[in-house]
């Protein structure tokens, strides 16, 4: 992390100086974006928005305040990789839990009405990230956000007791969106406000006012199967407390076990059964005692003495999609700018099972803010709003598809060998597709397709490590002028700038050649998009990985683009340039051409979105001729 670039001051020098103003408090007339809904995607959409100082935006939330238990705890690898860019990876990790291995029971073969262990797995595979799939309270996970957010020059908070019911647009005012709220508080509805905004994002969850106003549904269907969750503190001589275990009994039903954070808190997901029109209501009534019941027969013979319930719900399955996720397309079929949209639970709901309904939320928010923040800043076309529905509906149907087969499998009873016309599902079988489904769990699936932000894999073959579409894979490198080993991926920030990694050719020729193309050609993309009198890294970070040893490399002879002068005093940024890891060398990890070296263009939200020899320059240009706005 970077900091004292204008000026030394003392304090936390993570925390940047308020600006005129902050913090807020009464509710303005007009708004850049507003923000409904202060869940996972609505904190990660305000985290990211909050980066940008000249961008008025505001969260409201129906709440009287932050949340204090939430119902999601997994966060898978991916989501990890993009807390490490809001400098909150740290934090998390040291207070989670992390799942290392899962391990399943089923029926013992000698005594059905008993379990046995019979598998145990690495949760995630070697390699597949750097970070581990970790366990931590939903409240606590909105409360690092917050926290991002508090630190910003704005001082931002989301104003509480507030809800949405009523959206319109009219695109004649400059402020075209003009939502009406509601003030709540225990004695009920109270009085209503208004607020224009330039752009309005719901992340109201699934009962979404915001959804509604712009005419999307959820469509799908309930799996007709219910469970119980519960967080508890409990005496069990059950030998796996904490691992995360899958146990299917005879009879009794499944279950889930998921420890918490802390070493004692563990999450129980109990069967309750399939669920029909004549005892769904029944099963909505659900008593803790009833789960806990359940829990200890699954478990048999061991026991479960449960000292407290911290917090428990029913549930029923399902997963459901709307077709958009913005108002881009009018009833009449015109197509529009968009200027409504719906993250998260508003426009996707997933099983529990998965762990994928936070984390898929968590990247709409970082997938719309920087886009967001790319237009009203003047940088990019209003047209690149329409990517974020292109692009994330696809994925979130997709994540649909897996939940639905895992949370099936998960509910099914155990094959039973000596009555095999009963059905069900073989042990076996649940454990190997829980290791095939590895990626979707981890988050690293999802793929965009070729478009706008996505290029053709024409010359992926000079980095296949980095495929065009996926999210950037980092790996180890050292810093060249301090010597400093550390995780390339992990030198940008979520502050909505595009990275372009050079990896330098085997002579270096075409990677210096490369540099002072970007740094002085008139035609330059680099040049053109980067504002007058702002840092040269203000739009594009160029960092470079050279194949040679770092005590081999004379900081003074790199290209001056690696050596920029930034700030009031232009100061020398030092942290530009890297060099292979000796343990772990990540041209070879990543596949990436010696001979030729490579150019890997990384979007603000770290997915690759082109791969290009050292020397495209006309393609590089091209490229990035529809998404900036360049003088």
């Amino acid at each position: 992390m970077q900091f004292y670039l204008n000026g030394f001051r003392t304090g936390d020098p993570m925390t940047d100086s308020p600006a005129d103003g902050a913090p807020h408090s009464a509710l303005p007339d007009t708004v850049d974006v507003l923000i409904a809904g202060s869940g996972p995607a609505g904190l990660v959409l305000a985290a990211q928005l909050s980066q940008f100082p000249t961008i008025r935006t505001r969260i409201v939330e129906r709440r009287g305040g932050p949340l204090l238990m939430g119902q999601a705890d997994g966060v898978a690898c991916r989501t990890v990789e993009m807390f490490e860019a809001f400098g909150l990876s740290d934090r998390l990790l040291r207070e989670a839990w992390w799942v290392n291995e899962t391990v399943f029971w089923r029926p013992d073969a000698q005594d059905r009405s008993a379990i046995k262990r019979t598998g145990r797995v690495q949760d995630t595979e070697t390699g597949l990230s750097e970070f581990p799939h970790v366990i931590v309270n939903q409240a606590r996970i909105q409360e690092y956000l917050l926290d991002v957010m508090r630190r910003t020059a704005q001082r931002f908070e989301p104003d509480y007791g507030l809800e949405v019911v009523d959206v319109q647009r009219d695109d004649s005012h400059d402020y075209p969106v003009l939502v009406t709220l509601q003030r709540t508080g225990a004695s009920g509805p109270q009085e209503t406000v208004t607020i224009r905004a330039r752009y309005v994002v719901g992340c109201d969850g699934a009962r979404s006012r915001v959804r509604t106003a712009i005419g999307q549904q959820l469509r799908g269907d309930a799996a007709n199967h219910a469970w119980g969750v519960m967080d508890a503190l409990a005496v069990t001589d059950f030998p796996d407390i904490r691992l995360k275990a899958a146990i299917q009994s005879a009879n009794k039903g499944n279950l889930l076990i998921i420890p918490r954070e802390g070493g004692y808190l563990v999450r129980f997901y109990v069967d309750l059964g399939e669920v029909t029109p004549a005892n769904r209501d029944d099963i909505k009534q659900t008593t803790v005692e009833r789960i806990i019941e359940t829990a200890q027969g699954i478990l048999h013979p061991y026991s479960l003495d449960v000292k407290e319930v911290v917090w428990f719900s029913v549930y029923e399955v399902g997963q459901r999609l709307t077709d958009r996720f913005d108002d881009a397309i009018t009833p009449d079929g015109t197509v529009r700018e968009p200027r409504i949209f719906i993250a998260g639970d508003a426009c996707h709901t997933h099983s529990a099972k998965a762990g994928q309904g936070m984390n898929v939320s968590m990247q709409d928010g970082f997938n719309l803010g920087w886009k967001l923040g790319a237009v009203l800043q003047g940088r990019s076309d209003a047209m690149l709003l329409r990517t974020y529905s292109d692009e994330r509906q696809p994925v979130a149907q997709e994540l649909i598809d897996f939940d639905k087969q895992w949370s099936a499998m998960m509910a099914a009873p155990p094959k039973d060998p000596a009555r095999p016309e009963a059905g069900g599902v073989d042990p076996a079988e649940l454990q190997a597709y829980f290791v095939r489904a590895g990626r979707y769990r981890a988050g690293v699936a999802t793929r965009y397709r070729p478009g706008t932000l996505t290029g053709e894999a024409t010359h992926q073959a000079f980095a296949t490590g980095f495929p065009i579409g996926m999210r950037f894979h980092s790996a180890p490198v050292v810093r060249v002028a301090d010597a400093k080993p550390m995780h390339l991926g992990h030198a940008a920030r979520a502050d909505g700038r595009w990275r372009l990694y050079a990896f330098a050719d085997a002579g270096g020729d075409a990677l210096r050649a490369l540099c002072d193309y970007l740094a002085c050609a008139p035609d330059s993309v680099l040049r053109r998009a980067t504002p007058e009198h702002a840092d040269i890294d203000a739009i594009f970070d160029v960092r470079a990985v050279l194949q040679q040893p770092h005590r081999e490399v004379r900081f003074e002879d790199l290209p001056a683009l690696l050596r920029p002068r930034k700030g009031r005093y232009g100061l020398v940024d030092y942290e530009k340039a890297f060099t292979c890891d000796a343990a772990a060398d990540i041209f070879e990890a990543r596949g990436i051409d010696r001979e030729r070296g490579a150019i890997v263009v990384v979007r603000p939200d770290q997915y690759v979105a082109h791969v290009l020899p050292l020397n495209a320059y006309a393609e590089l240009n091209a490229f990035f001729g529809p998404i900036l706005l360049m003088p």
